[in-house]
C-alpha cells in the first residue's frame, strides 16, 4: 500500500527566508510520527502546508499514493485530514456537540438535528475512549476535557490523518497517560497520526518512528526503539545537550518571601488554598510540584496582586518584611517582585506589540527608556539587541538582521522564542529580590531548556529568591533546591534540601515519590 502521506521536495519561503526547504517525508496508515526540532524549526509550518493553511512554495503532497492541491483547511477536511492546535479553537459559550458539529451540521427537514449529532458524537466517543458529556458546556470543561472535543470533532468530519500541535503542552499527567491511550486507539484503527512535540520523553513513548528538523530542513528520520532521548537531542541541537543543568548546592540564607496561613474562596466560594505556609529565601529555588487545579494559580494571583473582586484572602504574604496582600502588581513590581505567568498570551506579550516594546513592559516608565514623549529610541533598540543576542531569540528573518528582528511583531514568533523574550525581560530587572516562574519552559524545545534553566540557575546564584511552579516533575527535581507537594491548596509533604540532594540521584524514583502526595 502507498503511504498514508507522502510529502516530496516541500519548501516554504517567506520573503528571503525558508520556513522549510526540500522536505521529504512518507507516513504510514496506522503510523504515529513524531515530529521533533527546536523552536524555528519549520515544524508547525510543514504540518500547517498539510492542513492548508500554507501553500507551499514548492513540492507535491499525495494521499494515499494520489497528488493533491490543499488550499485551504477546507480542502484538508474533503481529504480526511484533521489539525488539533496546540490553542483550542472552541467557543465556551456552547456546547460539546454544538462545537463539534459547527460548520457541518447534520439537518433534517431544514433544522439541525441534535438527536442524529448525539448519537454519532456518543459512538465516537465509545469507540475511542473520550468520554464526554454532548450537553456540557465547553465553558466548563478542564483543559483535558477541550481536547477531547477537539479530537472528536477531527474525528466526527470522518478525517483519517490526524495533527496534533503539542498536544500535551497543557495537560496533567494523568490526562497524558488518557490521551495516549486514544491515540494508540486510534491508530490501531487504522488513523495515521502526527504529533509536533517538544517533550523528547513523550515521543519516545507514543511514537513508532521521529522525524527531527533542524532550520527548515529533515536531518533524520529513526525508528523509536533504536533511539535515545540523547540521540535525539543531539539531532535537533546539532550538539550534545546538558538534559539537566549543572547546579551546586544552594546557601542557606535569610527568607524574601514568607507566606503564612493564606487561604483563598474564589468567586464560587471555592476554598482554592487552605492555610498555605511556606517560606522562599535569598539564593534558592523554591519548587512547587502539583497537579494543575490544586491552587497553584490562585497562589501566583495572590504573590501578584492579580486576584478577581469577587475573590476572597485571608492570612499574611510578605517580602522581606513588607506586606504584598492589597498591592497592585505595579506596587509589587516595585519591591524588586518579577514574575513570568503561567499563560504568557494572556498576561505576558502584546502580539500586535513589537518584540523590542514586549521587553520593557513593566519598565517602559524607567528613565532609561521614557522620553518626554514616547521612547529614547537609541536605548531601547540597543536594549533589546543585547536581550536578543543574550537569550537568542530566533525569527523568521535572514541571519544578522537582528535589528530587523526586534521591530517585528512579536506574533511572528514561535512559543519558545515568545518565551524567551519574556524571560530575558523578567530576569534582567533591576533590583530583582523575588523571580515567581508558573510554567516557565512551557512548549520550549530542549536546546532552549537547557538555556533557560542554566539562566534561572544564575540568576539564583545572583541571591535572589525564586519561586517556581511547574507541571513538570522532572524540572522541578532538575532545578529545586526545596520542594513542596501542593494538593488541593495545601503543601502535602515538603522535601528539605538534604532529601532533593539525596533523592535527585534517581529522578524517576524521585517522580513517583512525589507523585503520590500530588494526586
Amino acid at each position: 500500500m502507498p503511504p498514508a502521506i507522502e510529502l516530496k521536495n516541500i519548501s516554504k519561503r517567506f520573503g528571503n527566508f525558508f520556513a522549510n526547504q526540500d522536505v521529504s517525508l512518507a507516513v504510514e496508515r496506522g503510523e504515529i510520527r513524531a515530529i521533533v526540532g527546536e523552536n524555528g524549526a519549520g515544524k508547525s509550518t510543514l504540518m500547517k502546508i498539510l492542513y492548508g493553511l500554507h501553500e507551499p512554495t514548492s513540492g507535491e503532497i499525495f494521499i494515499d499514493g494520489k497528488p493533491v492541491r490543499i488550499h485551504s483547511p477546507t480542502d484538508a477536511i474533503r481529504l480526511g485530514v484533521g489539525m488539533v492546535h496546540q490553542h483550542f479553537m472552541l467557543i465556551p459559550s456552547l456546547t460539546v456537540v454544538e462545537n463539534i458539529i459547527l460548520g457541518d451540521e447534520p439537518t433534517r427537514r431544514g433544522i439541525i438535528d441534535f438527536e442524529r449529532a448525539r448519537n454519532e458524537l456518543n459512538a465516537l466517543s465509545e469507540r475511542f475512549g473520550l468520554a464526554i458529556s454532548p450537553d456540557a458546556l465547553v465553558e466548563t470543561l478542564s483543559v483535558g476535557e477541550e481536547q477531547r472535543v477537539e479530537i472528536l470533532k477531527v474525528l466526527y468530519r470522518k478525517a483519517e490523518i490526524l495533527i496534533l500541535d503539542e498536544p500535551t503542552a497543557v495537560l496533567t499527567p494523568i490526562e497524558t497517560e488518557r490521551l495516549f491511550a486514544t491515540l494508540k486507539s486510534l491508530a490501531q484503527s487504522g488513523k495515521t497520526i502526527l504529533i509536533i512535540t517538544h517533550k523528547l520523553d513523550e515521543a519516545l513513548a507514543i511514537s513508532n518512528r521521529i522525524s527531527v528538523m533542524r532550520q527548515g530542513k529533515l536531518v533524520a528520520t529513526m525508528e523509536t526503539s533504536a533511539t535515545t532521548k540523547e540521540s535525539l537531542a543531539r539531532a535537533m541541537v546539532g550538539r550534545d545537550v546538558l538534559l539537566r543543568a549543572p547546579k551546586s548546592p544552594c546557601d542557606e540564607k535569610d527568607a524574601v518571601l514568607s507566606i503564612r496561613n493564606l487561604s483563598y474562596l474564589d468567586g464560587r466560594g471555592v476554598k482554592m488554598l487552605d492555610n498555605l505556609s511556606l517560606d522562599v529565601k535569598a539564593g534558592e529555588i523554591y519548587g512547587i510540584a502539583g497537579v494543575e487545579g490544586n491552587g497553584q494559580s490562585e497562589l501566583l494571583k495572590a504573590l501578584w496582586g492579580m486576584q478577581d473582586e469577587r475573590d476572597k484572602l485571608s492570612g499574611d504574604i510578605r517580602l522581606n518584611g513588607v506586606g504584598l496582600l492589597g498591592k497592585s502588581p505595579r506596587e509589587i513590581a516595585r519591591l524588586g517582585v518579577s514574575h513570568v505567568p503561567e499563560d504568557r498570551l494572556r498576561y505576558a506579550v502584546i502580539k500586535d506589540y513589537s518584540i523590542s516594546n514586549n521587553l520593557i513592559f513593566g519598565r517602559h516608565r524607567e528613565p532609561t527608556f521614557a522620553a518626554r514623549i514616547g521612547f529614547k529610541r537609541n536605548e531601547l533598540a540597543r536594549y533589546a539587541l543585547n536581550a536578543l543576542a543574550l537569550f537568542d531569540v530566533r525569527a523568521a528573518s535572514p541571519d544578522g538582521e537582528r535589528r530587523r528582528i526586534a521591530d517585528e511583531k512579536i506574533s511572528n514568533l514561535s512559543g519558545g522564542n515568545q518565551q524567551k523574550v519574556v524571560s530575558a525581560r523578567e530576569l534582567d530587572r533591576p533590583c530583582l529580590k523575588l523571580l515567581i516562574l508558573a510554567q516557565p519552559t512551557r512548549g520550549v524545545d530542549i536546546g532552549a531548556i537547557e538555556f533557560l534553566h542554566r539562566k534561572i540557575i544564575e540568576t539564583r546564584d545572583k541571591g535572589v529568591a525564586v519561586l517556581l511552579v511547574s507541571a513538570e516533575l522532572g524540572e522541578i527535581i532538575s532545578l529545586s533546591d526545596r520542594i513542596g507537594c501542593l494538593y488541593k491548596g495545601k503543601i502535602r509533604r515538603e522535601f528539605s534540601k538534604e532529601e532533593v540532594l539525596a533523592k535527585r540521584q534517581d529522578p524517576k524514583e524521585f517522580e513517583r515519590e512525589i507523585g503520590e502526595f500530588i494526586t
